[in-house]
């Protein structure tokens, strides 16, 4: 198999063009990745001499640049993204661009090239909040922030181009994930990072919104198996079964460092924060999928990847990510 893998170079794209690697023999990977803030070819420089990987440095929204990296491969996986709501309420235009306009892009050319298989990667964000019973495939989307609108917007672009054209698609609506080398503005890496240098934890609200958590490389396994047996224009969530509230994994994190819960700073909850996510991944276990890391494991193991590479993230967490800290949290330092 020869693969285009968008995004490949972000946290949840790199740990996929690892996992293909090492799985199969047989792949190549192409990582066509624009290498915005979040898009770091560290996390991938274990695998940058295989001849098996090649990096492209681009845009999806280039439609020249799209198709000369599309042509003559067999399937494309699309995590290119903007994806922390934070920052979409913020500055949402960028959000609309790549998500919307350049899956846009990528349909176009998946179609124009004859290409056999295209996964759209979403999140159960496009869900919106329940106080009930797990969305499955079928429920109604109704996201609440710009990011989530502009991935439920991409989602329903693809699956028209699968009702009007018979674009060989799949999409994949994951929980939240963790694990290592994530970008640390989400809340793992963010609250491990500033844990681990006595900084204030910002908890939004009052700590109680609730997550089911999904260890990264299980997402990776469950997006292949979509991508080999999933079945056009269909939806597939994949969830860990690991709902916890944002407080408890937080004072998780605490313990597993040694540290103590005086570093929580509550602070004003985020606009139009969903309460709880919950999803219901019986389609995907179907298929013969299910995750294999427990979330007291992968938390585990997640602390200590962060504790044990401190160089990877440090060099991060300075300039933009410091400007973009400081503007949000304002105060905490």
């Amino acid at each position: 198999m020869r693969l285009v893998v968008t995004g490949g170079a972000g946290f949840i794209g790199s740990n996929f063009v690892r996992y293909m690697l090492a799985t199969y023999d047989d792949v190549d990977v192409v990582n066509l990745d624009k290498l915005t803030y979040a898009g770091n070819l560290e996390n991938l420089r274990d695998v940058e001499d295989d001849p098996r990987y090649t990096f492209v440095h681009g845009d999806i929204c280039d439609a020249a640049l799209v198709g000369a990296t599309l042509r003559g491969v067999d399937a494309v996986v699309n995590f290119a993204a903007e994806t922390h709501v934070d920052r979409s309420i913020s500055d949402p235009q960028d959000f609309i661009r790549t998500d919307v306009l350049g899956t846009h892009t990528l349909l176009d050319a998946v179609r124009d090239l004859g290409i056999a298989r295209y996964v759209q990667i979403s999140t159960d964000e496009v869900y919106g909040s329940t106080d009930g019973t797990p969305f499955s495939e079928r429920s109604p989307l109704a996201p609440s922030s710009p990011y989530s609108a502009s991935k439920a917007s991409a989602d329903l672009l693809v699956l028209a181009y699968h009702r009007t054209y018979g674009a060989p698609v799949v999409i994949t609506r994951s929980s939240n994930n963790y694990g290592p080398w994530q970008y640390p503005e989400k809340i793992v890496p963010l609250f491990i990072t500033n844990a681990i240098d006595d900084m204030a934890l910002p908890m939004y609200g009052d700590g109680l919104q609730v997550r089911d958590w999904l260890y990264v490389e299980d997402n990776c396994a469950g997006i292949d198996r979509v991508l080999r047996e999933g079945c056009d224009g269909a939806v597939y969530n994949i969830g860990g079964g690991n709902e916890v509230k944002n407080l408890a994994l937080t004072r998780q994190i605490l313990e597993l460092l040694g540290k103590q819960p005086e570093l929580i700073r509550f602070v004003a909850d985020r606009p139009g924060h969903d309460r709880r996510y919950a999803i219901d991944c019986s389609q995907l276990r179907a298929l013969g999928w299910h995750p294999e890391t427990s979330f007291d494991d992968g938390l585990e193991r997640t602390v200590s990847w962060y504790r044990d590479n401190p160089a990877w993230w440090r060099a991060i967490k300075s300039g933009e990510w410091r400007a973009y800290y400081e503007r949000q949290y304002k105060g905490l330092g």
